[in-house]
């Protein structure tokens, strides 16, 4: 397990099985009580790095697009529709 956040971090697992389920590469592993559990593959190391994460060498960590997505995501909550507010323009008549 190679995710920096995920409690069974550093711990190894032997592969069971490799699948794309639900748009999504996953890894399958027997747990130790012989459950077969599954996973995001690019939480392992069975998944191969991620240039922008091999680039940014631990400078950076998240990218643009995850950002915007969040920033999307908070102005939805807020009651907004993006995470960037348009300014109503002036009519003529208040620019007279």
């Amino acid at each position: 397990m190679t995710h920096p956040f995920h409690p069974l971090r550093g711990r190894q697992y032997e592969l069971v099985d490799r699948r794309r389920t639900w748009g999504e590469d996953r890894v399958y592993y027997q747990d130790r009580d012989g459950e077969v559990r599954r996973l995001p593959a690019s939480w392992t190391s069975a998944a191969t790095a991620d240039p922008f994460v091999v680039v940014s060498a631990g400078r950076a960590h998240f990218r643009i697009v995850e950002l915007l997505e969040l920033a999307t995501l908070i102005a939805r909550h807020k009651g907004t529709r993006g995470p960037i507010k348009k300014v109503a323009s002036r009519s003529k008549a208040s620019r007279k």
